[in-house]
């Protein structure tokens, strides 16, 4: 069964049929999914996804595109709606340094990223960390947060960043991308890891794995990652499924 614990089921691309996927989703393999916000009205609409599929939770908070506008006194909100009780993680939070250009924007997200972290210690719950082209600064401000945990989601780092994380007992999560003819640092970094502290995703409706690169990405498509796994693993996809729905439930505290 699938834990897909990074999905936008909000995304417009699912306009046309939402209901009717995620209505079908656990008839096809999928055991649970995690919908991230990346503001105030996405994190509105990932719970009451959440309250409507009984397999769905949600996380809240402020992605670092989606800042114009936004100010620090906006976390009271997100630390509000991270009381209901199908909310698990403050997310999606972090950096992203491809698509925040200027100095100004740049430093406004670390403090942001700064802020919600705070909160997340505040609130013991995990981080669902982004991370573009930031790789210094989100560690540097990781490491300011000793008392937090979280998932890099998407993971694209080094291993040596890996091992960073790792010793500081986060967890690190992986899309399809990794399944991708290009793709260097993200078999590098499955290859070196212990399975217990990796997490599978979809990001949809992105990053689906190959065959499907560039088309529109459902919770289904993990089985496609996980049996990338598998093969540098040394495990059947049945396995790696297994092993990271109990670490997805572990790490946010899902029953």
């Amino acid at each position: 069964m699938i834990f897909d614990t990074h999905a936008h089921y909000y995304d417009g691309a699912f306009d046309p049929d939402r209901d009717e996927l995620l209505a079908a989703l656990p008839s096809m393999g999928v055991a649970l999914v995690l919908c991230p916000g990346c503001d105030l009205e996405s994190s509105r609409a990932s719970i009451a996804l959440a309250e409507k599929f009984g397999y769905l939770y949600a996380a809240v908070g402020f992605h670092p595109e989606n800042l114009e506008g936004a100010s620090l006194d906006q976390l009271d909100q997100v630390r509000t709606m991270s009381a209901h009780p199908k909310v698990k993680a403050i997310g999606e939070i972090g950096l992203d340094y491809y698509w925040v250009k200027t100095p100004e924007a740049r430093a406004f997200s670390r403090d942001f990223f700064d802020a919600q972290l705070s909160l997340a210690e505040e609130l013991d719950l995990p981080a669902v960390v982004h991370d573009r082209d930031a790789h210094r600064d989100c560690l540097d401000i990781v490491r300011a947060h000793p008392g937090c945990r979280g998932v890099f989601h998407c993971y694209s780092g080094s291993v040596e960043d890996a091992k960073v994380l790792l010793d500081r007992g986060w967890m690190l999560s992986f899309t399809g991308n990794i399944t991708f003819a290009n793709a260097r640092r993200g078999p590098e970094v499955v290859k070196f890891m212990p399975m217990d502290r990796l997490m599978l995703e979809t990001d949809a409706p992105y990053m689906a794995p190959e065959p499907f690169r560039g088309k529109r990405c459902d919770s289904t498509m993990i089985r496609l990652t996980a049996e990338r796994v598998a093969e540098w693993k040394g495990l059947s996809a049945e396995e790696v499924l297994d092993i990271t729905l109990e670490n997805g439930e572990r790490f946010f505290g899902i029953d």
